[in-house]
């Protein structure tokens, strides 16, 4: 039995913060209804990469869910969701602000319909705050939580982190609460609402900056750093012989660290002895690493000897360098997929591991609107008669892609 097998998800996300969510729970079992907005279906059916009109985004985010596409401006397509709700488990949406209010879709609606139900809403601010009237994507909750001010050099303006970081990780934020959500409901038969916003799961990053901050009334000034911490050193981004690494020494493995170097002496150095004081004078350390760094022919050489020595290192690898490694292919974090457009390609693979489901789905994207007719079917009872008149109409779509 899988981990959420039996569990329904009526899933209204677009984009990737949504999609998020559905895609980890359909791999560990749940049944996922993709309800996509006619005509188009979900906006990430039109981001790259695109072959022969099918989105490789689209098909990474939302492999194992069946698509129903309802024009949701009709009456009758409506009714159809409040038909289907009385049937889930869960609601997830990541609508922008006043949506699912607008088409009478909000949880307090919904609710009526099926008091265990739990609903989920990803979004910018969230739902209940001053700025809930306020739209936004990854790289707007990165600069207003604080990332982005973080992120780059001291010397150079903020930069956005190359990932999306708080599309991802609120989704995750969302995937983890529902979680726990049905578990509370399995104890006490009652669902709720989970009111998730990208800035907070981005403003939960910052581990250092707001206590460091706050306990220091306000002498520590959280400021990006560049390729180097600013309070603790040596943990930054050093040009080994064949590339980039990273060498992170805390204070349990400096003393690693010196030995690695052939230079005991440095461990007891005033300069040098604590991670504080490290960071302090970053500018004296940083150059005898490197300078320690190009004695050696190349990177692996390094990396192998800091192994040894039990300091925490690793190699700065691009994503298609990470592709081939045997790490990511053993793990499955690197997953070959097959598409029935697409073909063969690789995507990130499942980031959890179970022993109670140690073995994933085989799982494929659906065309739009793919499954009108097995959805309103099996769990609606609608006839095939009455599924060809509602495409005759509009209500219900279709595509090839």
């Amino acid at each position: 039995m899988k981990i959420l097998e039996g569990i329904r998800v009526l899933d209204f996300t677009q984009y990737l913060a949504g999609p998020t969510v559905t895609r980890l729970m359909a791999e560990m079992g749940a049944e996922i209804i993709k309800v996509e907005t006619a005509p188009g279906g979900d906006p990430s059916r039109q981001l790259p990469m695109i072959i022969d009109g099918r989105s490789g985004y689209y098909v990474q985010q939302n492999r194992g869910k069946q698509s129903l596409c309802l024009d949701l401006r009709q009456s009758e397509a409506l009714a159809i969701i409040r038909e289907l709700v009385s049937k889930v488990d869960v609601v997830v949406e990541n609508f922008g602000p006043g949506v699912m209010e607008k088409r009478g879709l909000a949880y307090a609606d919904l609710k009526a319909l099926n008091p265990r139900l739990i609903m989920a809403s990803i979004s910018a601010y969230g739902r209940e705050s001053p700025l809930s009237h306020k739209t936004g994507y990854d790289w707007v909750a990165q600069a207003f939580a604080g990332i982005m001010h973080m992120t780059g050099n001291p010397n150079g303006p903020p930069q956005p982190v190359g990932a999306a970081i708080a599309d991802v990780s609120s989704g995750v934020h969302a995937f983890s609460a529902i979680g726990y959500a049905l578990f509370h409901r399995e104890r006490t038969g009652i669902g709720q609402w989970l009111d998730i916003a990208m800035i907070d799961a981005m403003f939960h990053m910052l581990e250092i900056p707001v206590q460091a901050s706050s306990l220091s009334k306000g002498k520590y000034i959280p400021m990006r750093g560049g390729s180097h911490h600013a309070l603790v050193a040596p943990f930054g981004v050093f040009k080994g012989p064949t590339g980039y690494l990273v060498i992170l020494a805390l204070q349990l493995q400096w003393k690693g660290l010196c030995a690695a170097m052939g230079r005991p002496d440095l461990e007891q150095d005033p300069r040098f002895a604590t991670g504080t004081v490290r960071a302090e004078n970053q500018r004296q350390l940083t150059p005898l690493i490197e300078a320690w760094l190009t004695t050696f022919k190349d990177n692996d050489s390094i990396l192998d000897l800091l192994e040894r020595h039990r300091v925490p290192s690793a190699p700065v690898l691009s994503p298609t360098e990470a592709i081939d490694h045997p790490y990511f292919r053993s793990r499955g974090t690197v997953r070959t997929i097959e598409d029935p457009i697409l073909g063969s390609f690789s995507i990130p693979g499942f980031p959890l591991r179970f022993s109670a489901q140690p073995d994933l789905p085989d799982l494929t994207a659906p065309l739009l609107g793919q499954h009108n007719a097995s959805v309103l079917s099996s769990l609606l009872g609608y006839t095939t008669t009455r599924i060809t008149e509602l495409e005759q109409r509009g209500v219900l779509v279709h595509g090839d892609r």
